[in-house]
């Protein structure tokens, strides 16, 4: 039997819909709880009032500290340790932007959005990192951004006149993630009298790199130091919390980690 132009066409559209829905369905099904998981996490960095209300915590949390170490003496010029991403700036707009796309975390799609310099900052960070410039205490940025990124981070840092926003107080990834070694180069000349960060190894190299029971287990071991010389920033959309469970092999695809994630969940 013969088809008509017209019915070839329509036939055609039919397959290509059934085809094209078909790779929808397969790219959701591979993604829900690592894509989307992401875009739920940054629905509530952005617009939660709870988020907001723990990150003024930690930063009047902080000022506390602070304003009690400055009582003491101590034999170094006093110094704050911070990172950057999601304690100081605030990148959630990157991950909507890749999670609407069907996608993870990108490098290539990092250094577009840390080239715009336009991260705002974290609820509470300026203030905090203002007053503490107004005291005998210098900020230390250290960050596992790259020296591609120095610039851009300088002028992000900036716009919003925190202090110290400079080379010789920002200190990049160099070869490694981990940044115990970055943290003692300060330790050479200062005091360091708080550690700021989202990630528990912006605080020390027990946590680099560690399987979940581990880094739950120093937690259990440091929780004295928690409000007190480590303040932590919430995080949900990324961080060695999530790598720890696909024990931090980055080449897992989304499906692979989806599965992974299902068998640490818990239900009834």
């Amino acid at each position: 039997m013969k088809l008509s132009r017209i019915g070839l066409l329509g036939l055609g559209l039919i397959i290509g819909s059934c085809s094209l829905n078909k790779q929808a369905q397969t790219a959701n099904s591979s993604s829900t709880l690592v894509v989307d998981g992401k875009l739920w996490a940054a629905l509530w960095q952005q617009r939660s009032a709870e988020y907001r209300a723990l990150c003024f915590q930690a930063y009047n949390m902080a000022k506390l500290r602070l304003d009690a170490s400055l009582q003491k003496n101590y034999a170094k010029p006093l110094a704050i340790v911070t990172d950057i991403d999601e304690t100081v700036l605030d990148n959630s707009p990157n991950t909507v932007s890749q999670g609407l796309k069907g996608k993870d975390y990108e490098p290539e799609s990092w250094y577009k959005w840390t080239a715009k310099a336009t991260a705002d900052t974290v609820p509470g960070a300026a203030a905090f990192l203002k007053y503490a410039g107004s005291k005998p205490v210098t900020i230390f940025y250290i960050t596992n951004r790259e020296e591609r990124e120095r610039a851009v981070t300088i002028n992000n840092l900036k716009k919003y006149d925190l202090p110290n926003a400079d080379n010789a107080h920002l200190l990049l990834k160099q070869g490694t993630s981990g940044k115990e070694a970055r943290r003692m180069e300060v330790l050479k000349n200062y005091e360091i009298i708080l550690l700021l960060g989202d990630n528990l190894s912006d605080f020390t190299n027990l946590f680099d790199k560690q399987p979940e029971s581990n880094r739950r287990s120093a937690v259990d071991l440091l929780s004295g130091s928690f409000g007190n010389r480590f303040i932590v920033l919430p995080n949900s959309m990324y961080g060695d919390w999530e790598s720890s469970l696909y024990q931090f092999n980055y080449q897992l695809d989304p499906k692979q980690r989806e599965d992974l994630i299902k068998k640490t969940l818990k239900s009834e």
